[in-house]
């Protein structure tokens, strides 16, 4: 597999202080299997669909418990160039890059708007070995109450160009690599609880997006919304029984127009 092109979503994973409890739960919504876990590196296990490395997860670092959320990770070719453009440009580098065996060179980091993300530099592990697959990762935005500052930031720190949904009532912006699609920029409305901060999140696909939500439900998810069709798939967003925000979608069932989108 080719090293993925700078700004390429390229990895996810998340801490769990019940990681038996995530695999369960992943294992039954989402069909993963799961490898060993790696002790000389934080117990970092990684999920398979099919055979094939689609995310990680990871026991919570000391002083994180009870803090599970999903993590995007953004290929680059050199971290510690990119963590400098992300202060640059008004964003905050949470841990500077760290490399990891020889895996490659890791570094997490907020946005101007607070959304928290990870860069990746690629060393043996290149990243997901599959995507748009049943169980495997497919698309992720970034939910943002200031879509100003995120829209002014990643652009600048990765070579993304962007395009604003002509819709007054949802304020949707998506950026493109090489004109292809690979992040979304979602501004949080009021039906968001006050408590929840911005967050990237993360779409997984399935075969069957209702049956997904009714297996993760039974495991004690909450759905915050859906199932509903779009054009892009049925899709629906739910937050786990730790609290990670996540999506699934079935990308087969499509309903309705592409949207009309503007250059900007």
């Amino acid at each position: 597999m080719a090293v993925q092109p700078e700004g390429t979503p390229c990895w996810a994973d998340a801490m769990f202080s019940d990681v038996e409890g995530a695999k369960r739960f992943y294992g039954d919504v989402l069909g993963w299997t799961f490898g060993e876990s790696a002790s000389e590196y934080g117990h970092y296990t990684q999920a398979y669909a099919d055979g094939k490395a689609v995310a990680a997860v990871v026991p919570p670092r000391p002083g994180q418990e009870g803090q599970s959320a999903w993590c995007l990770y953004f290929a680059t070719a050199d971290a510690a160039a990119t963590a400098r453009k992300v202060r640059d440009e008004g964003g905050e580098v949470l841990m500077e890059p760290m490399q990891v065996g020889d895996f490659g060179t890791m570094a997490l980091a907020r946005d101007p708007s607070g959304a928290v993300f990870g860069l990746w530099q690629a060393g043996t592990h290149e990243g997901f070995e599959a995507t748009a697959v049943p169980g495997a990762y497919c698309w992720a935005e970034v939910f943002t109450r200031e879509p100003e500052k995120s829209d002014a930031f990643f652009p600048a720190v990765f070579p993304y160009e962007a395009k604003q949904l002509q819709d007054a009532a949802v304020d949707f912006r998506i950026f493109e690599l090489n004109a292809a699609p690979v992040l979304g920029r979602m501004k949080m409305t009021d039906d968001f609880p006050p408590e929840v901060p911005p967050y990237v999140n993360v779409y997984f696909t399935v075969d069957d997006c209702d049956a997904a939500v009714q297996r993760a439900v039974g495991h004690g998810a909450i759905l915050r919304f859906g199932p509903t069709d779009s054009p892009f798939g049925r899709f629906a967003v739910l937050s786990d029984p730790q609290g990670a925000n996540f999506s699934v979608i079935d990308v087969a069932t499509t309903q309705g127009e592409m949207p009309a989108m503007t250059d900007v």
